[in-house]
């Protein structure tokens, strides 16, 4: 099991650092979960995910207290609504698609903004 919790570990990085530069897929939870399986499969990598001078921090208020900074929270409003707007404009969706893509996104907005803010 340790193996496949750093092979994991390894994989959620390399989503988390790939999330940086595309706008569309997230950084902030792929280091979450990969700082879960470090701590199930290497302290050592785990301390380098938790001590990360960019990300550490945020890592920890998670880790601590299930915290997400306001500006986290306001980007994912922002990102979600320009998302469904894309989705909107480039589909043409029928009613039924529509709704169920806009309350999806709704509901995980409302789980972020449900958090503590950091």
């Amino acid at each position: 099991m340790r193996r496949l919790y750093l092979a994991g570990g390894f994989l959620f990085v390399a989503l988390g650092f790939i999330g940086a530069f595309l706008p569309v897929l997230p950084t902030t939870p792929f280091l979450i979960l990969a700082a879960a399986c470090f701590a199930r499969s290497s302290d050592r990598l785990e301390g380098w995910l938790l001590n990360h001078p960019r990300f550490g921090p945020l890592l920890r208020q998670w880790r601590e207290r299930g915290a997400i900074p306001m500006r986290a929270k306001l980007m994912s409003l922002a990102g979600c609504s320009v998302g469904f707007l894309m989705f909107w404009i480039g589909s043409k969706p029928g009613p039924l698609a529509a709704t169920v893509v806009a309350a999806l996104m709704l509901f995980g907005v409302a789980y972020v903004f449900s958090r503590p803010s950091a």
